[in-house]
């Protein structure tokens, strides 16, 4: 049975006055019956990890290097996330693989350091708007798993998070049949490549304009694990609906 995982992608947003967020987040989630994960930017993630204490919230990081040290100004280590307290990685987000030139082969590096520092890795795959219009979503689905996801990968080191590039912060969402038909699709090419055994034990999460309002018909949804949750993970209230959603789905 897969454990349903609500995760929390705070991007570039908060400071150390956000961390009261948090202690509403323990004080009414801290012993959820799902898996509650946030990842937020990189200098919250020692206080945050404090502030937690032993509460059931994991933490992660918003990326990592391929290198475990070095001289690469600015960025952070897979091992740096592990020592401020992470236990995973949100790797291959549009964001990055766009603002930053990240490929599939550099999603597939940062997996496997991070991998070698003992972090779970959230793959996150999905098509732009021209490629849903031009009916290639499948395709690019497939090359983006092909190329991102290391051959070493488990149902416990691997999550796949499919976010539509076109319904991230835009509010607007797939049809839940368009949802359904990708995360089958993922499902699929998981077992087919992996097994039976990893590929049906990886958990799959949705993100892309997820609230509390749309929560609980996307986690009706075949082969959807959870969400990857950005701008309403950013208010306990409004991630606490999803939570809830995800704990009576």
């Amino acid at each position: 049975m897969r454990v349903k995982l609500a995760a929390g992608n705070w991007k570039m947003n908060g400071t150390r006055a956000a961390l009261a967020e948090i202690d509403t987040l323990v004080a009414a989630h801290g012993d959820a019956a799902i898996e509650i994960l946030i990842c937020p930017p990189a200098t919250l993630l020692a206080p945050m990890a404090e502030r937690i204490g032993t509460a059931k919230i994991a933490l992660g990081g918003q990326t990592c290097h391929p290198q475990a040290s070095g001289a690469h100004t600015g960025d952070i280590s897979a091992e740096m996330l592990a020592d401020a307290g992470a236990t995973h990685v949100i790797l291959g987000h549009s964001e990055r693989r766009a603002d930053h030139g990240e490929s599939d082969d550099t999603v597939r590096a940062q997996a496997r350091a991070a991998l070698a520092a003992g972090l779970t890795c959230i793959i996150c795959v999905g098509e732009t708007e021209a490629q849903r219009d031009a009916a290639n979503t499948l395709d690019i689905i497939s090359g983006q798993l092909a190329g991102s996801i290391p051959d070493l990968s488990t149902g416990e080191s691997l999550i796949v998070a499919y976010e539509p590039v076109w319904a991230i912060g835009t509010g607007r969402t797939p049809t839940l049949d368009q949802i359904g038909e990708v995360h089958d699709y993922i499902r699929a090419e998981l077992e087919r490549r992996f097994g039976a055994g990893v590929g049906r034990s990886v958990r799959l999460l949705y993100g892309g304009s997820v609230k509390p309002g749309n929560a609980a018909e996307i986690f009706a949804v075949s082969n959807v694990d959870g969400a990857l949750v950005g701008g309403a993970s950013l208010k306990a209230s409004d991630f606490g609906g999803i939570i809830d959603a995800l704990q009576q789905a």
